[in-house]
């Protein structure tokens, strides 16, 4: 298999990216991926690979040709590229729209919700339930809603018993 840069010298490294059902495979010789920094982890940047997906172009293209600067740091597509991570947390609003696109083929989603202890996973799952509860009690309320309401209450209040009986 020959090198898809060069497409002169035998493809040595094998890149795959998986985006939904879409399957993207770059092959380079030797040489190809020394000159984009595949081989050495140090100056290799997941964000030149991805280039592919088309983030950082459709950024450029969404504001015109002018490259996007952070407000705060003063980071640029072109720092980002270059470093393969961000400079602050305002660059996460600035550059958004290019970043939500790379975020979602990269992960399960752009929200980050860390991990629970395994003990906690239940009670978590019963937190979010009466958040969630709560909310639509509040709503039936404004509604006017009343019946909705009383089983709302039901509900919450059998999901706040069980919340203090899981605590240790």
């Amino acid at each position: 298999m020959l090198c898809c840069v060069c497409k002169q010298k035998e493809a040595t490294v094998h890149l795959t990216q998986i985006d939904g059902e879409k399957m993207q495979k770059v092959d380079l010789c030797e040489d190809c991926a020394k000159e984009k920094g595949v081989n050495d982890p140090s100056s290799f940047s997941l964000a030149d690979m991805l280039v592919g997906l088309g983030v950082s172009q459709e950024t450029e293209e969404s504001s015109g040709g002018a490259e996007l600067r952070c407000p705060q740091c003063g980071f640029t597509q072109a720092d980002f590229k270059k470093a393969g991570r961000l400079g602050c947390a305002q660059c996460y609003e600035t550059f958004y729209e290019g970043l939500e696109a790379l975020l979602k083929s990269m992960h399960k989603g752009t929200r980050h919700k860390g991990k629970t202890p395994v003990s906690q996973r239940g009670s978590q799952g019963l937190r979010e339930r009466i958040s969630g509860l709560q909310k639509k009690l509040d709503r039936a309320v404004a509604d006017e809603d009343f019946e909705q309401a009383a089983q709302l209450r039901d509900e919450l209040k059998a999901a706040r018993t069980k919340l203090t009986e899981m605590a240790p």
